[in-house]
């Protein structure tokens, strides 16, 4: 069994891309700690929606928001990453981690490949662990703190089955804010 890093009160976190993903992320941590949640994306509309469904912080992804980031936690850099981009965004999340720090690679939006600072990472002492889908057993967890904590996923569009090439269409279009639904 992996040993997970622990998420403390204390704790702050930093969401490198809120879509669908990041804005459950924000909800999942806002519901089950105290943890200081900041949320980066591209978007001010993934920001603004960041914002309504719990995000402490919210900051435009350019390339000072790792800095920016910095700033807010005093200097220290965030306790946990969660990394959406991959490869195009993976130095940026090191750079706002604190010594030390975690961050769980779970997505290549801006890139499958590239050059790591890895003097950095051996420097900083981070832990990067790398999340693909989990077990059945860690799926029927997550549903189950879903309903006990009333987390109401944010939902972007429904597509009928017959439209499925169209729901996956709007995806690629990255046009969507939250799970796009098929309906079947």
């Amino acid at each position: 069994r992996r040993s997970w890093p622990k998420l403390t009160p204390d704790a702050t976190i930093v969401l490198i891309g809120v879509g669908g993903l990041g804005h459950l992320a924000v909800q999942i941590a806002r519901a089950t700690t105290a943890a200081q949640v900041i949320a980066v994306d591209v978007k001010p509309e993934a920001l603004e929606l960041a914002r309504k469904v719990g995000a402490h912080h919210t900051l435009a992804s350019d390339d000072n928001a790792a800095q920016a980031i910095r700033e807010l936690t005093g200097g220290r850099g965030v306790d946990h990453v969660i990394e959406v981009g991959g490869a195009g965004t993976l130095d940026q999340s090191m750079v706002a981690a604190r010594n030390g720090g975690h961050i769980a690679l779970i997505g290549v939006l801006a890139g499958f490949a590239g050059p790591v600072a890895t003097a950095m990472l051996m420097a900083k002492q981070l832990r990067v662990i790398g999340l693909t889908v989990g077990s059945r057993q860690q799926q029927l967890d997550m549903i189950a703190a879903i309903e006990v904590n009333q987390i109401k996923p944010v939902l972007d569009r429904h597509f009928p089955l017959a439209q499925l090439a169209d729901a996956f269409r709007h995806q690629a279009a990255n046009a969507h804010f939250g799970k796009i639904v098929v309906d079947i």
